[in-house]
């Protein structure tokens, strides 16, 4: 039986990653058509009906360019870097659930890879290890732009990722769990988190477009100062691992903020559809199928958000993105871990 699961599990693993890269791949290709939308031109129209095949392109251009590797960069740690970037991304998505549980000949699938009662934790410490790989490549590209791009990555991470955690110690308080799924299960229906933490999840978007380096919080590789930042040296699929970590970990932060704050895969009136349907095993099903597309449905609209920003906002001067951090964003995190501890022990108080 145990066997049959990890089968189950591994099947389950490969299918997430493989939605992952396809997620990321066609990422680009949105991102252009939206920009170009917003900038009232056409964008990519070449490659297949409409650019479909625009991304595959791409990627066949990255996959068959000639390696290079500058003369005095340290060569090991030029390869190593871009191979951090891609597999911390790739590791992030393994606790979040994608949907509920299917039953399927007699047993109980869920749609999640792992389930641990720190997914959390889990989800927080593989992020903060992405920029590990931008320091590393930035560093051993024996480039002073390459350099300073890896000094502003790093600096930038830690100053968002105090303000991110604390949002985070608000929900946890909240809900008394660290388990993503357990964290998802209580908002069933529409008593999502984003009713009572409006100020946490605003506080954890912000942090979490300075994670991603997304603009405007893209100093680490802004094109008009640095060239292109950590990844000036960078060409053929060494950079094209790091353009899809971006695209990845875009994609993670946004199934974490429909996880913690719009109910995951919870949709409103799913208990009206359960009862719906007569054969309870049909009807667990069909929910489940269905909150696995509304959950997809909350990512792809988080990952339009952070593609309409880009093309929106202008990008913060460094000093800007400091005091942002620093002065403004910890500072609102501490007050509203106060307010929802106080607002706890006044429920306790009064119920």
């Amino acid at each position: 039986m145990e066997s049959v699961d990890l089968i189950y599990r591994g099947i389950f693993i490969l299918v997430i990653f493989g939605i992952t890269l396809l997620i990321a791949t066609y990422s680009t290709y949105f991102e252009r058509k939206i920009a170009a939308f917003i900038q009232d031109r056409v964008g990519p129209n070449r490659a297949g009906p409409f650019g479909l095949l625009q991304p595959l392109a791409d990627a066949g251009k990255l996959f068959f360019k000639e390696e290079f590797i500058p003369a005095k960069a340290n060569k090991a740690l030029f390869i190593i870097g871009p191979g951090i970037a891609m597999l911390v991304a790739g590791m992030s998505s393994a606790v979040i659930p994608f949907g509920d549980m299917l039953l399927v000949g007699g047993r109980e699938i869920w749609l999640q890879a792992i389930e641990v009662n720190i997914g959390v934790l889990y989800v927080f410490g593989i992020v903060s290890l992405g920029v590990y790989g931008l320091m590393i490549g930035g560093w051993a590209s024996n480039n002073k732009f390459s350099l300073l791009g890896a000094i502003r990555a790093a600096s930038q991470n830690i100053s968002y990722e105090l303000a991110m955690g604390l949002s985070l110690i608000a929900v946890i308080m909240m809900t008394g769990s660290l388990s993503l799924r357990e964290i998802a299960e209580q908002q069933q229906g529409f008593n999502w988190n984003i009713w009572y933490q409006p100020l946490g999840f605003i506080l954890f978007l912000v942090c979490a477009f300075a994670e991603t380096n997304r603009t405007p919080f893209d100093l680490p590789e802004s094109e008009a100062e640095l060239i292109g930042g950590y990844h000036t040296e960078y060409g053929s699929m060494k950079l094209g691992m790091y353009l899809f970590a971006e695209y990845i970990n875009i994609f993670v932060v946004s199934a974490v903020m429909s996880t913690l704050y719009f109910g995951a895969y919870n949709f409103p009136f799913m208990e009206n559809l359960r009862s719906a349907i007569s054969d309870p095993v049909l009807a667990n099903n069909v929910v489940t199928i269905v909150g696995v597309a509304v959950m997809f449905a909350k990512i792809f609209a988080f990952i339009f958000f952070f593609m309409w920003v880009r093309w929106t906002l202008p990008r913060f001067r460094y000093d800007q993105l400091m005091k942002l951090g620093w002065q403004i964003l910890i500072p609102l995190a501490i007050l509203n871990v106060v307010l929802t501890g106080g607002a706890i022990l006044l429920k306790d108080y009064l119920f």
